[in-house]
Parts: C-alpha cells; structure tokens; sequence
C-alpha cells in the first residue's frame, strides 16, 4: 500500500497559520503573538517558525518589521497571485462571492485571448476543438475539456501571462466547473461556443471569436447565479 507522505514541521505549520487567518483566529490587521509564544502553540521551533512566517511574508500574507510584531495583512487589498493561488487551495473558507468574482475576471480575460489566437493561430485552435461537437454529456467531461480549451486558447495567444494566471485556478477552476456543467443549459451553452468558436477559427476571423466568447462568458454569469439562488 502506498502511504501518503507525513507532512514536515514547516508545512504544518504553514497549514495551520493559514487556516489560523483565514478563519479568523488572526483576522486582517491584527498582530501575531510573540515568536516563542506562537512556536509553542504551534509545536515547532522558532527557526521554523521564523522560516514559515518569512516565506509567507513574501507571498503577501504577513508584514514582518524588525523590532515591530507581525502584522497580519488584509490579503485582499494587499495580496498577489500567490495569495490568490492559496486561497483557491482553501476553498472551503472562500466568501460566497468568490466564484462570481472569478467569472467577471474571466469575462474580462477570455474574449481577449480568444479573439489574438484566433488571429495569431487559426489552425491550432481548430486543432484545439476537435471532437468538441461529440463531447460526452456529462459535467466532468465538460469540465475538463472546458479546461483544456481555455488553457489552450491562452497558450495559442502566445501572452504567457495568460496562462499563468489561468494556471493558478487549475484544480478550483475544474471543481467548480463540475458543479456549473450539472446543468444542461450550461452544456448547451458551451456547446454552441465551441461551434461558433470553430467557425471563427476557420475563417480566421478574431472578431467573431471574441463576440462568441464574451457571449458565452455572460450566460455563465448568469447560469451560475441562477444556479446559486441569486438574481
């Protein structure tokens, strides 16, 4: 049997500091106990401890000043895409308003990138959608090959930044893309964008490729909420 690996005292504590802000035991704004005070409650030595506080200090998530205690910052006006990665590893304490967030920052992203690799590589993203008209009707197989898609799209648009930042949602981006395909209408959707998207490619026409996707991304907005409970 292959057991998992035991985590190290670095990523415990990592874990538990995280979860210590994120729910509220060390909210935005306040200061963490003193060093000793604070590897005793967790259990560790002070030289992990200092190792922990420092790599997550650099990842946006505490302010650490010499001869001052360590402030715990408000992660989302001063957090990056580290934080933003960690906080999707944490789903569970996300607001309810995360997910409709994510939509509109993709409704400002994917009509961009869709539009410049329609322009920059036709042919790859007709390859890209091949055997995209006979996908199984399932939200998992949706999921991924929404997935895929997107990533897709971005890599053809030749801005890694893109990708990079699409990179980062990869598992939360699947996880809840099950929960949106559960819906028929929401497979339809796609579906239609996946052969107006072809359409575009074949006739190289980037215009097209951005309005189909735009189009799309705001009936998932919609969908999601409608889904959700929300107006």
């Amino acid at each position: 049997m292959d057991w998992p690996s035991p985590k190290r005292p670095a990523e415990l504590t990592e874990q538990r500091l995280l979860q210590a802000v994120l729910g509220g035991e060390f909210p935005p704004g306040s200061t963490l106990p003193g060093e000793r005070e604070l590897a005793a409650s967790l259990g560790v030595t002070r030289p992990t401890l200092r190792e922990v506080l420092h790599r997550l200090a650099r990842d946006g998530w505490f302010d650490i000043q010499q001869g001052k205690s360590t402030r715990v910052r408000d992660y989302w006006r001063e957090g990056n895409l580290n934080v933003l990665g960690t906080l999707v590893r944490h789903s569970e304490q996300l607001p309810d308003d995360f997910v409709p967030n994510l939509l509109a920052v993709r409704l400002s992203m994917a009509p961009a990138y869709s539009r410049t690799a329609v322009e920059r590589a036709a042919d790859q993203v007709v390859a890209l959608l091949a055997g995209y008209a006979d996908l199984e009707d399932s939200a998992e197989r949706f999921a991924q090959a929404d997935w895929d898609l997107h990533r897709g799209l971005t890599l053809a648009c030749g801005n890694p930044v893109f990708t990079l930042i699409l990179n980062g949602f990869a598992e939360f981006y699947i996880q809840m893309a099950c929960l949106y395909f559960v819906q028929p209408q929401a497979r339809a959707a796609s579906r239609a964008w996946y052969a107006d998207l072809l359409v575009a490619a074949r006739a190289s026409d980037g215009d097209a490729a951005e309005r189909a996707t735009r189009r799309v991304m705001l009936e998932s907005i919609e969908l999601w909420h409608a889904k959700n409970g929300r107006a």
